[in-house]
């Protein structure tokens, strides 16, 4: 039976009803600062944490409730007799419900002008203190930390006249995530400010975005989480306009068409299948973009999945229209846009602020027992050291196609080939164990178009197996990292067949 509540919340939805129906169902209530003024305004009748402790609030408010009056009302067990003697001995009264949500300390550092020490003033420490002593004593001590749980205590209170154990267990459970991702982003803002970036020990905390329809595979439960804080410009802060939901497997590809069709300034489309583009392409307009897109795999984009770095126009839309897809991502659709893709039922239609700093965030990846950690891949051309290693160099063309491939192929799946011609892919060869049998598939897909092509390898040759093949394709650039132990050999094929070939000095792995 609840007796005794302790209300003291920073967001205040709710809170005077819950106070109202706590006052009718016969609980007295205790309170502090800001809280304890919003429900004295309504009249409801409140006793300050002053009166229970006898001790004022101190150094502008940061001491008020670290006191035996109050966690010795929340952690002593009930059923413990020394425990109950102990709280007769002291005139301490158990807390029964305890209502505390925290500084907005997420809110706060959100603010772009926000100063340091307007962020340590917001790390809340008597609250998640009284949340944890009240969900450790769970058993004995009914703990809100949500809003959306009051009507939910409220309706147990009133049909049975106390708080299940089952309920009680449950939101206790809530309060140490709450208190865990709250001391993560702490953690997080301070790390960062001390400059450190791969400390002793790695907390993170996300916040689930939707409950999936299905994982990876029908039979596999899912679910998709947001990073607080994190990048603006990312599929988790895309805002959709038509559309089912997205899936497991349309969020892991459209994140992959994002991170693609962001390394192009000029417009760009590209189309992603199972987390490998299919087609890419660039132009003047976005139409020349998408149409060079879908011209370079029209097979493989069927139930695709298309990237865009400007506005969808009426003639891009009538052009999509055409086609299966499964999701459109761009930065805007036009009104007539809209209109012609929205006449289909299920396709989604998916917005991303384009202008929103990509800032550069930890890259995840999950194995069995233990997380993988590592810098996102932002290297560029411009970041490269680039050196002609043949005896020709590549003409304007070949240099326009070669670094459209090298654009690419950093995005397929290692060991990965990338052709391009004039403004598009044309062949792309991902995930094969050796790089010959890469170059093989991109040089099949591309046929007779390899004529003249730009060749990516994302990894060096480690033979000139590659180089060969490359030249009886046809192909006539090449643009490679370097670095084998037998790059001469590659080299010397490459004048053979007067091939340009490139070193950029690195290399883009993806697994």
């Amino acid at each position: 039976m609840i007796k005794r509540a302790l209300l003291s919340v920073s967001n205040k939805e709710g809170i005077v009803s819950l106070a109202k129906q706590l006052v009718e169902l016969g609980v007295e209530i205790i309170s502090t600062g800001g809280t304890k003024k919003a429900l004295e305004q309504e009249g409801i009748p409140v006793i300050s944490i002053s009166d229970v402790t006898g001790f004022p609030e101190i150094l502008d408010g940061r001491v008020k409730t670290l006191h035996p009056m109050i966690h010795g009302g929340l952690l002593a067990i009930r059923s413990n007799p020394c425990h109950i003697e102990q709280l007769k001995e002291h005139e301490i009264t158990p807390i029964d419900l305890v209502v505390v949500n925290l500084y907005p300390f997420q809110q706060t550092i959100a603010k772009p002008d926000v100063t340091f020490m307007e962020a340590i003033e917001n790390i809340d420490i008597g609250g998640p203190t009284m949340l944890r002593a009240a969900a450790k004593n769970h058993e004995h001590v009914t703990v809100i930390v949500d809003p959306s749980d009051y009507e939910t205590v409220l309706q147990e209170l009133k049909e049975t006249g106390t708080v299940s154990r089952e309920m009680k267990l449950k939101l206790a459970a809530k309060v140490f995530r709450h208190t865990a991702a709250y001391d993560a982003m702490i953690a997080e803002y301070l790390t960062n400010q001390a400059g450190e970036s791969y400390p002793e020990t790695l907390t993170v905390t996300f916040t689930k975005k939707q409950d999936l329809r299905y994982g990876e595979n029908p039979h596999q439960r899912a679910a998709f989480y947001e990073k607080p804080l994190g990048s603006r410009f990312s599929i988790a802060a895309a805002k959709q306009l038509h559309g089912k939901e997205l899936s497991y497997n349309n969020i892991n590809d459209a994140n992959a068409a994002l991170q693609i069709v962001k390394e192009f300034t000029s417009a760009a489309a590209v189309a992603v299948k199972h987390m490998n583009p299919c087609g890419v392409g660039v132009g003047e307009t976005i139409f020349e973009a998408f149409t060079r897109a879908y011209e370079a795999d029209p097979t493989s984009i069927f139930g695709g999945i298309v990237a865009l770095n400007r506005e969808v126009d009426r003639d891009t839309a009538l052009k999509m229209h055409d086609i299966f897809l499964e999701i459109i991502i761009a930065p805007s659709f036009s009104e007539e846009a809209l209109a012609i893709l929205m006449k289909k039922k299920n396709i989604r239609l998916l917005t991303v602020d384009f202008a929103a700093e990509q800032k550069s965030e930890p890259m995840l990846v999950s194995v069995k027992g233990g997380l993988l950690v590592q810098d996102e891949d932002r290297y560029t051309l411009d970041d490269a050291e680039l050196k002609v290693v043949t005896k020709r160099e590549p003409t304007e063309q070949e240099w326009e196609d070669l670094q459209l491939a090298w654009k690419v192929v950093k995005h397929v799946k290692s060991n990965a080939i990338v052709l391009a011609k004039d403004g598009m892919t044309i062949g792309v060869g991902a995930g094969q164990m050796n790089r010959v049998g890469a170059a093989k598939i991109a040089i099949e897909q591309a046929g007779e178009k390899a004529q003249g092509a730009a060749l990516a390898s994302d990894a060096f040759f480690p033979m000139s197996d590659t180089v060969e093949a490359a030249a009886k394709a046809g192909i006539t650039a090449i643009i490679q990292p370097g670095g084998s132990i037998r790059d001469e050999e590659s080299i010397q094929k490459a004048n053979e067949y007067g091939i340009a070939m490139v070193f950029t000095g690195v290399r883009h792995f993806k697994h």
